[in-house]
C-alpha cells in the first residue's frame, strides 16, 4: 500500500486529486450560497429524458452520492414537474416524447427554466434528422442554459448548475 501511495505522489496524481477536491469545494460553497440567496435555499429540478442512452442520467445519479452530495447544497431532483423550478432535459427530442416534454414543461410553475444536458438535445450527435427525431430542442423550447458533454461528468454538471444560477441572478 505504501509503495502504491509513493508512486502516486511521484507521478503527481495526488496533487491533481487535491486540486480537484479544492475546486469541488469552491463550487459547492458557491452553489450553496447562490441557491440560498436566489431560490430561498431549495432548487427543485425535474429531469426529463426525451430519448437518451441514459449516460447523462447515470452521471446525474452520481450527484446524490456522498462525494458530490448535491442535496446538501440545496439542489433536489423531484418526481413531479409541479414541484420543480427547472426542467433538466436530456436525450434527443424524439417525435413521440415531444408532447410529453411540452406537457411536463407546462406543469412547472412560473418562473420556469430549461437546462439541456449533454450533446443530444442540441442535435450534436451522430444522428440525422428523420421522421422519429424532433430535435434540436431549441426549436420547441426556450433553452435557458446548456451543459455540454457526452455525457458531462458530475463536476461539469455542477459547474453548469452554477453557471445557470449566475445567469438568472
Amino acid at each position: 500500500m505504501i509503495k502504491f501511495w509513493n508512486k502516486r505522489v511521484r507521478e503527481g496524481i495526488v496533487t491533481e486529486s487535491k486540486e480537484l477536491e479544492s475546486e469541488l469545494a469552491l463550487i459547492k460553497k458557491e452553489i450553496q450560497e447562490r441557491v440560498s440567496k436566489t431560490f430561498a435555499g431549495s432548487l427543485a429540478i425535474r429531469m426529463v429524458d426525451s430519448g437518451s442512452c441514459n449516460a447523462c442520467e447515470a452521471e446525474c445519479n452520481a450527484l446524490s452520492n456522498p462525494y458530490y452530495d448535491l442535496e446538501r447544497l440545496g439542489i433536489y431532483f423531484v418526481a413531479s414537474p409541479r414541484h420543480a423550478d427547472v426542467m433538466l432535459l436530456s436525450g434527443l427530442l424524439t417525435f413521440n416524447m415531444t408532447p410529453h416534454v411540452k406537457d411536463a414543461y407546462e406543469q412547472i410553475p412560473a418562473p420556469k427554466w430549461i437546462i439541456t444536458l449533454g450533446d443530444c438535445p442540441l442535435m450534436q450527435v451522430p444522428f440525422e434528422k428523420n421522421y422519429a427525431i424532433n430535435a434540436p430542442a431549441e426549436e420547441h423550447f426556450h433553452i435557458t442554459h446548456h451543459i455540454a458533454g457526452c455525457p458531462p461528468n458530475p463536476l461539469e454538471i455542477m459547474q453548469g448548475f452554477l453557471e445557470f444560477i449566475r445567469k438568472i441572478s
